[in-house]
């Protein structure tokens, strides 16, 4: 079967109403209903729970405080590097930017000013840059960690489709990760301005960020945006390898960076895995 067809009846699913029911159940206190359900999700996914840093299932009040669960300290180590992988998964794809086309899959690509949420302004920054898309599966720990040092500049909630971001619907869905619903997150960082992009998806309840909490919901239909300029709040100011944000269900991370040389890590390749804390680029500048 081919990926368009596999993909097909999710253009048919109810999206957003499996979504928002999924988010409820996912913050839903039920006790040992809850502690079966995480017992067979953590079987089912082969979840690692030794290094977590509760690792009594039982332990967890909802599905969504297991989902998010922390880790032990230094089980993730943060690697001397310019540029360090922010989560753990998969990696999609990675590369060059070819003008303003960001590479999705064979036969597939996306412009940044669509990933960004429509401005052109900010996407030229990274006209001819560099990317990586990161996919987070079930079984993965869904917080998410700054790749290098930066300041917040801007956030941006875009209103979008739910598709699924697994690779099969990646290969299926034309421009997948600029028409799912996404958070923009804008920092200001030694070598300029780079993104972190999180992806909604089907189940994916919300996405939270350390400096403003759950994003969405609401999900008003809007584009909505926050600036940081330090006029009336703190300077939001993070280092390399500190939590920045979590997925309350899993999904992706694309990462945008100007142009300028930038050197991946040659161990990294599309479908291999990684984990949060390792270098992604050794040197970049």
């Amino acid at each position: 079967m081919s990926d368009r067809l596999a993909v097909l009846p999710q253009y048919l699913l109810p999206k957003q109403a499996l979504t928002a029911l999924a988010g409820r159940f996912a913050q839903w206190q039920g006790g040992t209903t809850t502690t079966w359900v995480i017992r067979r999700f953590v079987a089912r996914y082969q979840v690692n729970m030794a290094e977590a840093a509760e690792p009594d299932v039982a332990a967890y009040v909802s599905f969504n405080a297991f989902f998010t669960r922390e880790l032990k300290a230094g089980a993730r180590p943060v690697a001397q590097a310019d540029l360090v992988c922010p989560v753990d998964g998969a990696i999609s794809q990675f590369g060059a930017i070819e003008g303003d086309q960001v590479f999705q899959a064979k036969g597939h690509s996306y412009s940044t000013t669509a990933l960004v949420g429509g401005d052109a302004a900010l996407a030229a920054h990274f006209q001819n840059g560099h990317f990586a898309t990161l996919y987070l599966s079930p079984r993965d720990y869904h917080r998410i960690h700054m790749p290098c040092d930066g300041r917040l500049v801007r956030m941006i909630h875009v209103p979008g489709e739910l598709f699924s971001v697994n690779p099969t619907t990646a290969r299926g869905v034309p421009g997948l990760f600029a028409r799912n619903e996404r958070v923009v997150c804008v920092f200001e960082g030694a070598r300029g301005p780079f993104v972190l992009v999180l992806v909604g998806a089907t189940i994916v309840g919300s996405m939270a960020t350390v400096w403003h909490g759950v994003v969405n919901p609401p999900r008003p239909g809007a584009l909505r945006e926050w600036r940081y300029d330090g006029t009336h709040d703190a300077p939001v100011n993070l280092r390399r390898g500190d939590e920045m944000g979590r997925f309350l269900l899993g999904s992706t991370v694309v990462m945008l960076f100007p142009q300028g040389p930038l050197r991946f890590n040659p161990d990294w390749a599309p479908a291999g895995a990684i984990r949060m804390g390792e270098a992604m680029a050794m040197r970049m500048g």
